[in-house]
């Protein structure tokens, strides 16, 4: 303890005032960033608890990490590139890009990294948002949190895990000092980061148990590299490059239609079906990699690799659940089990229950989760009632299973560009979006998804909350998403007035 009589120290937190703060530095908080500059707010900031920007794409550096959505259709439409080196671009160069972009648009200053926020609190009095972070505490106008869906790992909660006496990590926390050469590596879960990393390092370790508790389909990656010829043509001709991301655009939305009618997924069905029988001849393995549900109602993967991995005499796939780890044996629900030394865990992110949920708070304290008890639930999937001036980015409704994250993100900027307008010409000091217009919205995607083979495909998913409740999709197609959130809508808030400071 200090002398008495010599001076105590205490952390002092500067307070720092700002019309629109953004949470998160990935492709969302980016987007809005430069969304609200070219809106006309100067006087934003955006917080970021990593030391680098990129959300997802800074996170997940597993083996062999890429995107499942055509290169040309995952990037800003403000920001076309050129120089994607291959059909479907990989981790490194996403992140590359989402630098530059911040970089070229001046949004890279206006990141404050290593600042994690705490706890958001709506002041009704000042009509603004007191946040507090580990560093400093800001107060905002408008309170934007994009902090993403694909980004807190989901850990499972597996008896014998934690006494695991080797090593166990999550493919998004990536242990790139452990040298998996000759190792024995078991992975629990096949979705989309397993189908990338397990072709990646099957050929170096010495023996591999795949855990899958339920098959997925699997199609055939129409990946290649792109020349430098071609690159050089996008360069030089931007309209080349329109039509090739419209191309895209348009074949994925053909797609989609199959997800809001199921019959017409049988030809892709079979597809998947015929990529399986001709890479698998074992009739054993490939029964144990058949889904027993209909394409669609999973995340859809795509892989030339995946399965010829599976077949190699190094792999073992086990088609049961995990029940425990025993020391260093992982023991399946069947009965069977293998003895490892490495456990890498493919099991996915915390998509409906992100943890800022549970530190954006509305004026009585309440938060998000509170509000939600398990369903995530917002207007148009971007505004909340109970929280004025806040928009939640890539939330809930608005997941499709065919396009691409940026399509769903610039159609939420352009609502949120219009809110902003809409609320400094109107002389607004806060906005709520109706109780009874979120609830009707609700129930109108409710009906529409009630169709869909989201929620009619016989499989249990991330689409699927808590409570059984699928709050992830939208069940329309995303020009239908993009017409909707076009126009702001004022007559769907309840507003106060600056010059009356009175409900309008």
């Amino acid at each position: 303890m200090p002398h008495q009589d010599e001076p105590t120290t205490s952390v002092v937190r500067e307070t720092h005032h700002v019309e629109a703060l953004i949470i998160g530095s990935g492709l969302s908080g980016i987007g809005a960033a430069v969304t609200l500059r070219n809106a006309g707010v100067r006087d934003l900031a955006v917080i970021e608890k990593a030391d680098d920007l990129g959300g997802t794409w800074r996170d997940n550096t597993y083996p062999g990490c890429a995107c499942d959505v055509p290169s040309a259709l995952y990037s800003y439409s403000f920001a076309p590139n050129p120089e994607w080196t291959r059909a479907f671009a990989g981790q490194p160069e996403i992140r590359a890009y989402l630098r530059d972009t911040a970089a070229r648009y001046g949004i890279t200053p206006l990141i404050r990294f290593g600042t994690e926020a705490i706890r958001a609190q709506w002041d009704p009095g000042a009509a603004r948002w007191r946040v507090e972070t580990n560093r400093d505490h800001y107060t905002a106008r408008f309170l934007i949190a994009a902090a993403g869906p694909w980004h807190e790992p989901r850990l499972p909660d597996i008896p014998g895990l934690a006494d695991f006496p080797g090593e166990v990590f999550h493919s998004s926390r990536w242990r790139h000092d452990h040298d998996l050469t000759g190792a024995r590596v078991a992975v629990i879960g096949t979705g989309a980061s397993a189908v990338q990393f397990v072709p990646a390092i099957q050929p170096r370790v010495g023996r591999l148990h795949l855990f899958q508790r339920t098959a997925q389909w699997v199609l055939p990656k129409p990946d290649h590299y792109v020349p430098h010829a071609e690159r050089r043509l996008l360069r030089r001709f931007p309209a080349a490059q329109r039509a090739l991301r419209n191309a895209e655009y348009g074949a994925l939305e053909t797609l989609g239609l199959g997800f809001r009618h199921p019959s017409l997924l049988r030809a892709v069905q079979k597809l998947g079906s015929l990529h399986l029988r001709a890479t698998v001849k074992d009739p054993r393995l490939r029964r144990a990699l058949t889904p027993d549900y209909t394409l669609g109602c999973k995340r859809l993967l795509l892989s030339n690799s995946y399965y010829p991995a599976l077949t190699r005499p190094n792999v073992s796939v086990h088609a049961t659940a995990v029940e425990a780890v025993r020391g260093s044996r992982v023991v399946g629900a069947d009965g069977s089990g293998a003895d490892v030394d490495t456990i890498i865990l493919g099991t996915g992110f915390h998509i409906l229950d992100m943890p800022i949920a549970g530190r954006v708070l509305d004026s009585d304290g309440a938060s998000l989760d509170d509000h939600w008890k398990g369903s995530p639930d917002a207007y148009l999937g971007t505004t909340v009632s109970g929280f004025p001036n806040a928009f939640v980015l890539l939330g809930p409704h608005l997941g499709t299973g065919h396009s691409s994250a940026y399509m769903v993100l610039e159609a939420q900027l352009d609502y949120l560009a219009g809110a902003v307008r809409h609320f400094r010409a109107a002389g607004w000091t806060s906005m709520d979006v109706r109780p009874e217009v979120q609830a009707a919205f609700s129930a109108e995607v409710r009906q529409a998804l009630s169709t869909t083979v989201y929620n009619t495909g016989g499989c249990s998913s991330y689409y699927l909350d808590v409570n059984g409740r699928n709050s992830f999709s939208w069940p329309w197609s995303t020009g239908r998403m993009r017409r909707r959130l076009a126009e702001f809508d004022p007559e769907a808030y309840t507003a106060t007035s600056e010059n009356s400071n009175r409900l309008l």
